[in-house]
């Protein structure tokens, strides 16, 4: 059987890292190894242990039995102790640099089943990331994923709820790690990412949206369109409104299935024309000479 690297070697981290640093170090993996973005030969390969090492160490759970037991951990019971060793009774080596201490098997099965062999394991939970369009997160819906696994990328179909939010976790149940001898399989949590939006910015359940005003909209006053996930809306505009000023309507932003709705901003940004036509400009320059206003004194 070929040596199997140990699981920090493939995501070139340490022992001691965080989750965060597991994390950042599989994506950047990811991107280079992908089968869909590397045609390299041993690509694949490479993804495939490369994903197998993240759904160990991701898992805190499953990454303490494997630095415990090392490539063995699957055969491990949930709880099993560390075994004693004694001269010339069935032992094994983790394999895991570092780790390299025996283990009597014997010990630890028999200890925990009268000398039986270990019984169903159920599968552990996993996690993977869902990066959504702002505008999927607000309808919501059906959508197929594709998802990498030790056995190769795993597609499913993905039911999400109408309002989802970054960081929600939709859960998928049974399709995590396998169990042992029919035990239950773990379930599939997807963790919900917002993809950058050229036009709305999404705070919890709140959404912001530029609204562009000409300098007499904003001097003297408005109602003006905007636009919203929901469709044009029409929001007032005070007089005397600057750049900045955020402008609230309610229950338009991201909806709640189990509350109040979000509000939508629309942050007014005020726009100037291009190109002045004659009369244009002998307005303005008539509104400089007449307006005693300067907006680098004006409280």
């Amino acid at each position: 059987m070929a040596h199997r690297r140990d699981f920090y070697e493939v995501l070139g981290v340490g022992r001691k890292a965080t989750q965060d640093e597991i994390q950042r170090a599989y994506r950047k993996l990811v991107r280079v190894y992908h089968p869909d973005v590397n045609k390299d030969p041993g690509a694949e390969d490479r993804f495939k242990e490369i994903t197998e090492a993240y759904e160990v160490l991701s898992d805190p759970a499953t990454r303490r039995r494997y630095d415990s037991y090392g490539p063995g951990f699957r055969r491990m019971p949930e709880g099993a102790p560390w075994g004693h060793p004694r001269p010339g009774q069935g032992r094994r080596t983790t394999g895991v640099p570092g780790f390299d201490f025996d283990i009597d098997l014997g010990d630890l099965l028999g200890g925990m089943f009268g000398g039986r062999r270990a019984g169903p394991v159920p599968g552990a939970d996993q996690e993977a990331e869902l990066e959504l369009s702002v505008e999927e997160a607000y309808e919501g819906g059906r959508r197929d994923v594709t998802l990498p696994g030790p056995g190769g990328p795993r597609a499913l179909t993905v039911t999400i709820p109408p309002g989802v939010v970054e960081g929600q976790r939709i859960r998928l149940a049974g399709k995590g790690g396998h169990g042992t001898k029919g035990a239950r399989a773990g379930d599939l949590y997807l963790v919900v990412r917002l993809a950058p939006h050229p036009r709305y910015r999404v705070s919890g359940r709140d959404v912001t949206v530029e609204l562009p005003l000409t300098p007499w909209e904003a001097a003297l006053g408005a109602t003006v369109p905007v636009g919203t996930l929901r469709g044009e809306a029409k929001v007032r505009v005070p007089p005397g409104t600057s750049s900045g000023r955020r402008l609230r309507l309610r229950g338009r932003g991201m909806p709640n299935p189990r509350g109040a709705d979000g509000d939508l901003f629309a942050e007014a940004r005020i726009k100037v024309p291009a190109h002045l036509t004659e009369e244009e400009r002998r307005l303005f320059e008539r509104l400089a000479a007449v307006s005693r206003f300067d907006p680098r004194t004006a409280g």
